[in-house]
């Protein structure tokens, strides 16, 4: 096998049906800054580089996909606290079936929550660990 170069993902668009509701919301929820809009697409900037580029789907159906965090210990806690300011109930599993709970999985913790349009989004202050 050759030596492979090194690939990173540098942006992926998450589909709205009202981009700035979303990047909002997101944004609120992690402490982030929803940034200028770049043609239709309005971006939150993460720490490591990636851009989730909120984009208008009106006339689509959303299909719902999962977007996982890896967050740091000393900001979950605060996560956790804007979550509940908007009433958005969060579980400790990807199923939304333990509200109100959080896990601590390989040795951190986590919860999942809907986004405005039913992403499934996680929040995590360890990475999952992997054979």
């Amino acid at each position: 096998m050759t030596s492979s170069p090194t690939v990173q993902l540098n942006h992926t668009v998450v589909h709205a049906t009202n981009r700035q509701r979303s990047a909002e919301f997101l944004a609120g929820v992690l402490g982030l800054e929803v940034g200028a809009p770049f043609g239709p697409f309005l971006p939150v900037d993460l720490g490591n580089g990636v851009t989730l580029d909120f984009y208008d789907s009106r006339y689509e159906p959303i299909q719902s996909q999962h977007y996982a965090f890896l967050v740091p210990d000393d900001a979950f806690d605060g996560m956790i606290a804007r979550l509940e300011e908007l009433g958005v109930t969060y579980y400790a599993n990807p199923n939304h079936t333990d509200p109100g709970r959080t896990n601590n999985l390989f040795g951190g913790r986590g919860a999942y929550f809907a986004d405005p349009d039913g992403h499934n989004m996680e929040i995590m202050t360890r990475p999952y660990v992997r054979p």
